[in-house]
């Protein structure tokens, strides 16, 4: 009997996997109260082994590189799978080699945002023109990715893939430039950096 509840309810269990190729999806945020949550999701995170990580060991470059956790986490996400390389598991005194494949599969919890719209002022088919809330960042970084300026606009208008011109930080509202492709982002910054060396 209690097997049999336990299949029922892994078969309703809807699990997918995120990874940064998935622009959020409407229906990933709930809003209560003027705040806006994401529900809580699984994802894997990706990055190559840059030439300074080759040579340590698995659990050591997971420690020093990414200090947010202690020594012992990684030990144990390594032994169960949660850390691979090259999408297999691999013992904890595994040393890594330049350009390898490193994934990170986690249960995400995001933190909460004001339920703010990110107003549209201005669109064009390679340039948005939007006013960032307070409170929301811009682009995903450290615990955040789908409550951020690009991820709603992604989630509520379709718009993927984005190109961040410039940053305002997190608690700052304010006029924000986004290119739609990469072609006109690097446009965008080099003309940035033009006009910096112009005022030098």
């Amino acid at each position: 009997m209690m097997k049999r509840k336990r299949e029922e309810k892994n078969e309703c269990m809807d699990i997918v996997w995120q990874t940064p190729a998935n622009p959020p999806l409407p229906q990933d945020y709930i809003f209560r109260n003027g705040i806006r949550f994401v529900r809580p999701y699984y994802f894997e995170f990706i990055a190559h082994v840059k030439n300074r990580w080759a040579g340590k060991t698995i659990v050591d470059l997971f420690a020093e590189e990414f200090k947010g956790r202690p020594y012992e986490y990684y030990v144990s996400a390594v032994k169960c799978g949660r850390i691979q390389v090259d999408g297999e598991m691999v013992p904890v005194s595994y040393v890594v080699k330049s350009s390898q494949k490193i994934s990170h599969f986690l249960h995400r919890h995001e933190p909460p945002v004001m339920a703010c719209e990110v107003p549209i002022l201005q669109k064009e088919s390679d340039v948005l023109t939007v006013c960032k809330p307070a409170s929301v960042p811009v682009h995903p970084c450290g615990q955040y990715r789908k409550n951020t300026v690009v991820g709603i606009l992604q989630a509520e208008h379709g718009l993927a893939p984005l190109f961040p011109i410039h940053r305002l930080d997190r608690l700052v509202s304010g006029l924000l430039i986004i290119a739609r492709n990469a072609t006109k982002a690097d446009s965008f910054r080099q003309e940035f950096m033009l006009h910096k060396a112009f005022e030098l």
